[in-house]
């Protein structure tokens, strides 16, 4: 018994750190690999407890429809921008989020993606609200 549940939290602990699928974005000219985060256990995982995130890396999380969507910042480890999308994948807001905190950074209308960066990857690359993340348009939804 005890080495079957030994089996089981080892492959538990293999599933919870497997490799996420990754989408290239445009933002202009910008290319951007964001990890897909389009389950609930993956959007609610995010990019919690990552000491790092490359250059041009993201996190983009898929929700299932069109709402104010929110993020935190609880366990995440690092300082994060968020650009909040439409379906179409035109930028509705961007907020700045600081490392290991509750605070509550929410779309300003209906969003149905966020997608995280590094913080101030949006800013330093002049890309603003009104513009628009090509590559969105080839997501297929994965069931949950």
């Amino acid at each position: 018994m005890r080495d079957a549940l030994s089996v089981l939290v080892f492959v538990f602990a293999l599933a919870a750190r497997a490799e996420l699928p990754v989408v290239e974005l445009t933002a202009g000219m910008h290319l951007i690999r964001a990890e897909l985060a389009d389950t609930f256990a993956t959007r609610m995982r995010g990019l919690m407890q990552r000491e790092r995130l490359g250059q041009n890396a993201g996190m983009l999380f898929v929700f299932d429809e069109p709402g104010i969507q929110c993020m935190w910042m609880k366990n995440t480890l690092i300082p994060l921008s968020v650009a909040f999308l439409d379906d179409r994948g035109r930028i509705i807001n961007i907020a700045d989020m600081r490392p290991r905190t509750e605070d509550t950074h929410c779309a300003e209308r209906p969003a149905r993606y966020a997608l995280e960066m590094n913080r101030g990857w949006f800013a330093e690359r002049g890309i603003r609200p009104g513009g628009r993340l090509r590559g969105i348009e080839k997501l297929v939804p994965r069931r949950q």
